[in-house]
């Protein structure tokens, strides 16, 4: 029988650009994609780890993940030339783009917000002089910016989404920010002669390519260290080795069949992936995986339960039984310690991908905060995203702390009411 080491390289699987409309966390690489996932996922972190150490030719670049809303696309439409603002829906097959103030009106009846920001787009992006297509996240509207006290400082702040940005009021960029319009931070370029063939690259910079305009506080999300603040130890470097090496170990015990069950069927996979998310949402990370093995066959199990008891006729209760046999044949055929064993490497994975988050969070220059209905709490960025030298992209999140905020009614909103 195979074990997973044997797919181990240290070269990475050539696979195809996507659009950048939904992107995974790393540690689900292991379950969306088995073997090649984990082969992908081991190649991230030891990558990352490399550029942190200092070495020059590093196979990964990095970006931040700014918790910006909504996504915005802009650009020059190859069909007529013009220029457009866009939501996801220009990737459809009858591509959804925005010429018009009217047709932003039209089609989003009802969503005062976001059509007030995609008309900004519309009004003040074309002053960047943006010649294709790129992709980013509204930051702000002019009268979004406050500023308020954090700690006895002062700051400018803006608040998109679940964490508030803030510049000390004093600094040249609080300035900028206060003369502009709006603020965007940008991380995707498209290329190709029809949106429907349009490969995306990540990780370029793009806003420093754009023309300068007051109007617009355009940002990259490109990833700098340029004060060395998140450079890794000699000790630091060897501790994320030892975990990287105790993950490589739990890997060689794993039989393929493990993990390629559970990417090959859909199914399953969306459960599995929703039992941990729901562990996610309640504040609990795995700990001990053998009684997670258990819980999570005894959660498939009942979840179709409720499935069947849901329908009237037996023929419709007949076929959603046949689909739980088929989901959970999965934990007949796949030893409950196998299952065990790849939610230990699932574990590894995560602790050494929340000890990369740690060191690049060093190097940020806007601070980041939670706010509460006392004040403001100090937070680590969204997160990052590393993209591989083929264009192939996972997001770094700490989920314990960034998707729990998402959930948690402790934190306000941006887009709450005040």
């Amino acid at each position: 029988m195979q074990r997973l080491s044997d797919y181990i390289v240290e070269d990475w699987s050539l696979l195809n650009e996507e659009k950048n409309t939904h992107m995974e966390h790393l540690e689900d690489n292991i379950l969306n994609a088995g073997v090649d996932g984990t082969r992908d996922t081991i190649n991230y972190l030891r990558a990352l780890r490399d550029m942190l150490s200092g070495k020059s030719k590093s196979q990964v670049d990095v970006t931040v993940k700014w918790d910006g809303a909504p996504a915005i696309f802009a650009g020059v439409d190859p069909r007529d030339k013009k220029f457009f603002v866009a939501k996801k829906g220009i990737f459809n097959k009858n591509p959804k783009v925005y010429k018009t103030n009217k047709e932003i009106e039209d089609d989003n009846r009802g969503k005062r917000e976001l059509i007030d920001k995609l008309k900004l787009g519309l009004k003040h992006l074309p002053s960047l002089g943006i010649t294709g297509v790129i992709q980013g996240d509204f930051l702000y509207a002019k009268k979004d910016l406050r500023k308020v006290a954090i700690d006895g400082e002062s700051y400018i702040t803006f608040h998109p989404n679940t964490l508030v940005y803030a510049i000390p009021a004093k600094s040249e960029l609080a300035k900028t920010i206060l003369g502009s319009e709006v603020g965007v931070v940008w991380h995707t370029v498209y290329r190709g002669t029809t949106f429907e063939t349009m490969s995306a690259s990540f990780g370029e910079e793009i806003a420093t390519k754009l023309r300068a305009s007051k109007k617009v506080w355009s940002v990259d999300a490109s990833y700098k260290d340029v004060s060395g603040s998140a450079t890794m130890t000699k000790d630091e470097t060897d501790a994320i080795t030892t975990v990287l090496s105790n993950a490589g170990k739990t890997f060689n015990k794993i039989n393929a069949e493990t993990l390629n069950a559970i990417s090959d069927n859909d199914d399953l996979l969306i459960r599995v992936k929703r039992f941990i998310n729901m562990g996610v949402a309640a504040d609990q990370r795995i700990t001990n995986t053998s009684q997670f093995a258990t819980d999570l066959m005894n959660y498939v199990y009942d979840f179709y339960q409720g499935e069947i008891d849901k329908l009237k006729t037996e023929r419709g209760k007949a076929g959603k039984e046949e689909k739980r046999k088929e989901v959970m044949a999965y934990f007949s055929s796949v030893d409950k310690t196998q299952i065990a064993l790849m939610f230990d490497l699932y574990n590894l994975i995560i602790d050494a991908k929340l000890m990369i988050i740690s060191k690049l969070d060093k190097a940020k220059k806007v601070g980041t905060f939670l706010r509460t209905k006392d004040g403001y709490k100090v937070s680590e960025q969204e997160g990052f995203v590393a993209i591989d030298k083929f264009g192939k992209a996972v997001k770094l999140v700490d989920r314990l702390t960034f998707s729990k905020a998402n959930f948690s009614d402790e934190f306000i909103k941006g887009w709450q009411k005040r």
